[in-house]
């Protein structure tokens, strides 16, 4: 199995803030980065995460994140951590990002619950059976009729959906399918030719430890599949 760590995943499109940035500039990235946490450092060490619901309590009244009781200040990886980590710790604490450290827990990066759900979908994974797609698409362009159709097209069926809203695109959605079979080659091949695209996939192609079985079926929790 591919060993797949926390450094390799770090998305450098999602920046920091610092204790003495203002609580109207956080606000204003969560918006504008489409994420509801945001990590605060003060120089390069990692203080916790600003939420949506922390500005919300200090709405109306100005003040720099240092003052702000932040939370998720233990929540993060080492650089060399596994990327099965990062799904048990976005799992516990419902949070769409994870801190990563270096060597010396100065502050390297994030990584987000996406960015780990298209590396879990290089591993093969036991499934009982069944295979699981994530596709990635304009929210206007959804229709799981019309999805289904391509599916059952390929002897298969749609065992049940999930729609998530893409953290970084607020006109983009994430919609993962469990399906009664782990033969999913020909339906990819089939959503890829009408324009789909396929993000992660996962097939009960290989034989996992039981610690790796509930890690995915975490994951799947967190997927609400």
């Amino acid at each position: 199995m591919n060993s797949i760590l926390a450094e390799d995943l770090l998305n450098q499109m999602i920046p920091p803030l610092k204790v003495t940035d203002s609580t109207e500039k956080a606000a204003r990235w969560l918006e504008e980065f489409h994420v509801g946490q945001l990590p605060v450092l003060d120089n390069r060490q990692y203080k916790g995460l600003v939420t949506e619901s922390d500005l919300i309590d200090r709405e109306g009244t100005a003040c720099d994140l240092g003052s702000l009781p932040l939370n998720y200040g233990e929540v993060h990886v080492q650089h060399d951590q596994h990327f099965y980590n990062i799904i048990e710790l976005a799992v516990q604490n419902k949070i769409q990002l994870v801190p990563v450290l270096d060597a010396q827990h100065e502050y390297m990066g994030v990584v987000t619950v996406s960015d780990t759900l298209a590396a879990f979908g290089k591993v093969p994974v036991a499934t009982n059976q069944q295979g699981i797609i994530v596709l990635a698409m304009e929210e206007r362009d959804y229709s799981l009729t019309q999805i289904s159709r391509y599916v059952e097209e390929n002897n298969a069926k749609i065992m049940s959906a999930h729609v998530a809203q893409d953290e970084h695109d607020p006109y983009r959605i994430r919609l993962t399918l469990k399906l009664n079979t782990p033969n999913i080659t020909r339906i990819i091949a089939t959503l890829e030719r009408f324009g789909y695209s396929i993000t992660a996939q996962f097939s009960g192609t290989g034989e996992v430890t039981e610690d790796e079985q509930e890690r995915y079926d975490a994951l799947l929790r967190y997927l609400n599949i």
